[in-house]
């Protein structure tokens, strides 16, 4: 069987999986995990992406406007955590 053949089956495959529900989804570290092995091989075979400084640079500044917005997104209550205090249950500090 051809690559693009396979690659139809496999596709149609997916589609119903996700359709009845049943399709694996990836959580955060499987899909690390999935990305790392991938780039491994990549690699290994020559046909990673090899970025330039300007690629590098680009990729860099969308990956921290990404991080920031999240960030502002989680707003005060991400302030009152990284100080150290807490909107719930808040408890004295002293030596008693």
């Amino acid at each position: 069987m051809d690559l693009q053949k396979q690659r139809e089956i496999a596709s149609k495959g997916g589609k119903a999986a996700h359709e009845k529900g049943t399709a694996h989804e990836f959580d955060s570290s499987e899909a690390r995990e999935a990305g790392r092995k991938g780039g491994k091989v990549a690699h290994e075979r020559g046909t990673a992406h090899e970025f330039s400084s300007e690629e590098a640079r680009e990729a860099g500044r969308k990956g921290g406007q990404a991080r920031s917005k999240k960030n502002s997104n989680l707003g005060s209550e991400n302030d009152a955590n990284l100080s150290g205090q807490s909107d719930i249950n808040p408890t004295p500090m002293c030596d008693s």
